[in-house]
């Protein structure tokens, strides 16, 4: 078999087995989550309209969005085959079968991100669209245009993938390499001598044409070429620890459940390091947008509450990672309570994600007003709580299951919108009035807070009572 024909059957039995692991997951409610992204997406930009916000503006913020959701997708080259073992069960998928077929690694990966390119183009930035365009139609979009936003959406995540797998690859040759790289980007985009939008399809977006097409698609096509051919696929699990280190940090964390997250954390592929990866990819997406937004509109919007409010919700990456290797049947072998363990779940996750974050708050202290730095150093920590509390009353141990699970999804994507909202308006409105944006930023933070404490405390509760049911 030629090596085109073998690559064109991968790439159909990739999407297939895609569609088969979520139904088997989900059942007949996996089929109702592109109408349930609709909804959202569609009342969303509506409750937009209310801030005036223009819809060149509400599309640069879904561009942003979407390279970070891409990146997120990326991080495939942060978890092996053993983190997905533990998700998914005794599953081997394509992509984790090149000892077994007569195809490359690198083939193997590629054809697994042209996969998710189509599938989630399809899936979810397709009725993303729709729901943009129920909103834009109404004032006075062309339809053309709507077309135009999915092209360059897809291209968004490609770009995302792309970038998170390169920078993976890099840090599976030298993580040297990794600090050098995301020093350079850094620069790059605060030099403000580089026009970072027309490095997307953004840029394509607002000023269509062969020019803004070229620069704009071609860095997502050279990083989806070379981050597969950089990456060295590299197996993860729990690494195994001396007694020492496990007393140190025990000592230090004050429980046991804890130590045992942060430890399979650090001995994880990427270590402790994918957290504050994960973190600068979050914050670099965020204070683009914000400048984006500040450029397009009349707005200067509260860069500490936006930073805040995004880098308490992208926590929700660092529960994902401690919980990674979990099982609540495990658990049952252990004298231990379900409520303790999420109890010592939240204490890795908050000593793992605040001070990760914490690091790019402080360093925006160069260009932004330290009250702004203030504000978020507050607002951060609160909102991360928060998502702690949702993440496991919703979820559980298993939070990996949540993106296409309906009822679960629009759960989630509900209590997280009561608080992001209000959060997302203040940071808006800081321009107006900016001792009453603060005001309100710190209250909806705290109490959200206290929400996600009293959330946790039921999750423990919950999934107690779940785990002994035969």
């Amino acid at each position: 078999m030629s090596a085109g024909r073998l690559t064109s059957r991968l790439f159909v039995r990739m999407i297939r087995e895609e569609w088969r692991l979520h139904a088997e997951l989900f059942g007949d409610r996996f089929a109702a989550f592109p109408v349930v992204v609709t909804l959202l997406s569609g009342l969303g930009f509506w409750l937009l309209t209310f801030t005036n916000a223009s819809t060149d503006a509400v599309a640069a913020g879904l561009h942003a969005l979407v390279i970070f959701f891409g990146l997120q997708v990326g991080t495939i080259g942060l978890v092996g085959r053993d983190a997905l073992r533990d998700v998914l069960g005794d599953v081997t998928l394509l992509v984790f079968s090149a000892r077994t077929l007569p195809v490359t690694w690198r083939r193997l990966l590629a054809v697994f991100l042209l996969k998710d390119l189509l599938y989630y183009s399809v899936l979810f930035l397709g009725p993303l669209a729709l729901g943009f365009a129920a909103v834009a139609l109404t004032q006075g979009v062309p339809p053309l245009t709507i077309l135009l936003l999915w092209v360059t959406l897809s291209g968004a995540f490609a770009l995302g993938v792309g970038t998170s797998l390169t920078l993976a690859g890099l840090g599976t040759r030298s993580r040297g390499l990794v600090v050098l790289a995301l020093a350079g980007i850094v620069a790059a985009v605060l030099s403000g001598r580089v026009d970072v939008v027309a490095l997307t399809p953004l840029g394509f977006y607002q000023s269509p044409s062969a020019t803004s097409a070229l620069s704009g698609f071609l860095p997502a096509v050279v990083l989806s070429a070379f981050g597969p051919a950089l990456f060295r696929p590299v197996e993860s699990g729990p690494a195994r620890t001396s007694p020492e280190r496990y007393t140190r940090l025990r000592d230090y964390l004050g429980d046991g459940v804890a130590t045992r997250s942060a430890l399979e954390v650090s001995g994880s592929s990427g270590s402790v390091w994918k957290v504050l990866f994960s973190m600068g990819v979050l914050f670099l997406v965020t204070a683009a947008l914000v400048a984006e937004v500040g450029r397009v509109t009349a707005l200067d919007p509260s860069m500490g509450i936006a930073v805040g409010t995004l880098l308490g919700l992208g926590a929700f990456t660092t529960y994902s990672w401690v919980t990674q290797f979990d099982d609540v049947a495990e658990y049952r072998r252990y004298p231990v309570s379900m409520r303790r363990v999420f109890a010592g779940k939240r204490r890795a996750y908050l000593v793992l994600s605040v001070p990760a974050g914490l690091v790019y708050l402080l360093g925006s202290l160069v260009w932004v007003p330290p009250l702004e730095v203030a504000v978020g150093v507050v607002v951060f920590p609160l909102v991360a709580l928060y998502v702690y509390g949702v993440t496991a009353a919703v979820t559980g141990l298993s939070p990996n299951e949540l993106l296409f699970d309906t009822p679960r999804f629009v759960a989630f994507g509900a209590a997280l919108g009561v608080v992001a909202v209000p959060l997302v308006v203040a940071a808006l409105v800081h321009t107006e009035s900016p001792t009453v944006a603060n005001g309100v930023a710190v209250g909806v933070a705290l109490l959200s807070a206290l929400v996600g404490v009293v959330l946790a405390r039921w999750a423990g509760r919950r999934w107690e009572d779940r785990s002994l049911d035969p």
